[in-house]
Parts: C-alpha cells; structure tokens; sequence
C-alpha cells in the first residue's frame, strides 16, 4: 500500500521519527507539511495510508499542523496514523486534538495514534539533555519507532489513549499558546555575538526571519520551533519566556543538517 507521511519539525525529532517510519514501510514519500501551508484548497493525499508527524507543543499540536489538518481529506484513504514526539507531557492530548479534528473534517480519526519520547528541547521548560543521557533517549525512541513501523505495516489499530493530566493541561494552556504563538517571536533577541551568518532564516520552516542590515528581524508568523535559537553557531538568539534560554543549552537531532530544513520550507525532500 502506497503511504504519504506529512511532517513538520523544529530540531528535527520529528523528522527522525518520519525517517525511520518510511523506513519500515514500502513506498513511502514524506511530504512536509510547512511547504503547504500557502498552496490553496483541500490538501487529497494519493496514497491508501496516511501518516502525521509532529512535536506536541503545550500540550497540542503545532498550529502549522492543527491549520493542516483541517484541510486534510481522506476520501480516498483507508488506513491513517498520527505520531508525536515530546519531551515531557502532553502526547494523548495533542494526539486526541488530532483525531478530532480528522473527525470533524472527515467524520473518520485516527486508525492508530502513538507518542514517542525524545530529547526535550524547548529550553525555557527544558534543559537538553547531553551525552549519554541524550544517546540513551534517542536509542530507546528508534527501537519504538521501528517496532511502530511494524504495528503500522500489519494494519494494526491502536485507539488514542487518555491522560486527566496532558488533558488538563492542553485546556489550561494550548488556547494562549496557539492565539499568540505567531507574535511569540517578539521575545527573542540576537545578541552581539551575532555572525551575520544567515543560518537563523535558512533553518526555519515558514521564512519568518529575514536579514536585515546582517541581522535576523522576525516578521510575525512564527511557530515557535526554536529552529532559529538551537541553529545558532554562536548562540546569539535567545528566547526570553519563563526561564529564558540564556545558558540552558541548545539541541538538534544529531542527524539533522541545515539542508533538511530547508527542504523542508521549500519541499524539495
């Protein structure tokens, strides 16, 4: 059966996850759901299975895929997995904010729904974690996902699970975070350590940064991947929320390239 996997990243977990997925599948594309998000109508997939990839931020989805799904039609489609990776909480509750959108749109969910922990990185809630530590999270994540691969590939279906907890949160929290998250971008500076390399604009996903007189200057349509802040060579960007990320350490998937992002906005994977 021919597969789509649509999936958006910020320090390439998710990406990982879609790798090592299409992997485990016959004829499997991966189609970035950032090189989308201008292209008018209903988004068809012509593929009998479908799979959404993503981060779980504040306990939901990322606004980008939540505005995706909605335009998401599976007329044509018989079997439909949503994955989401995160580093703390909230993996039912994005996944359950998924399924009822699918429903609304499509009066059909999720056949299968799975969380995958990875390295947490959103720094002002948590410190990434190094070496061994980061090793061990990423090797037990791909030993799940290939086993996810192989549940998928039989068809298997696995119901969205419940948490009171990540469901409280995502109704305490998700509301602010997604009617404010595109202006989330006034809270980050550059400092003067600052290259003028440029590396800010190319990693993120929406072309929300420009340079301006050799520096990044967000224009208001952000996502809040932090793609900017962990590309850094020089740590120049901070975000200032909560605790900040002034010396709280930076992530990215360790196969992750400037290339992969990229592709990623312009869809060229």
């Amino acid at each position: 059966m021919r597969t789509i996997i649509y999936y958006f990243t910020g320090t390439g977990n998710s990406l990982a996850a879609a790798k090592t997925i299409a992997a485990g599948l016959s004829d499997c594309e991966l189609v970035s759901i950032a090189s989308l998000r201008n292209t008018p109508g209903d988004i068809v997939p012509p593929a009998g299975r479908v799979g959404i990839v993503c981060p779980v931020y504040d306990a939901g989805l990322p606004v980008i895929v939540a505005a995706f799904a909605h335009r998401l039609s599976l007329a044509g489609t018989r079997y439909v997995f949503g994955i989401v990776t995160l580093g703390g909480a909230g993996g039912t509750s994005a996944l359950r904010q998924l399924d009822h959108i699918l429903k609304e749109r499509n009066s059909r969910g999720l056949s299968a729904a799975f969380d995958v922990k990875m390295p947490g990185n959103f720094p002002p809630v948590h410190r990434p974690p190094e070496g061994k530590e980061k090793d061990g999270i990423l090797a037990s994540a791909d030993g799940q996902l290939t086993e996810i691969a192989g549940r998928i590939q039989k068809g298997e279906q696995v119901p969205v699970g419940f948490s009171l907890f990540a469901w409280l949160m995502h109704a305490a929290t998700y509301r602010f975070f997604s009617g404010s998250v595109h202006a989330g971008d006034k809270k980050f500076s550059v400092s003067d350590s600052c290259t003028s390399c440029g590396t800010c604009a190319k990693v993120c996903p929406v072309g929300n940064i420009t340079m301006v007189q050799g520096r990044p200057a967000w224009q208001h349509h952000c996502e809040l991947c932090c793609a900017c802040l962990h590309f850094c060579p020089v740590e120049a960007i901070d975000l200032h929320s909560m605790q900040g990320t002034k010396g709280r350490g930076r992530y990215r998937h360790p196969a992750l390239k400037i290339e992969d992002m990229k592709a990623q906005a312009e869809g060229n994977r």
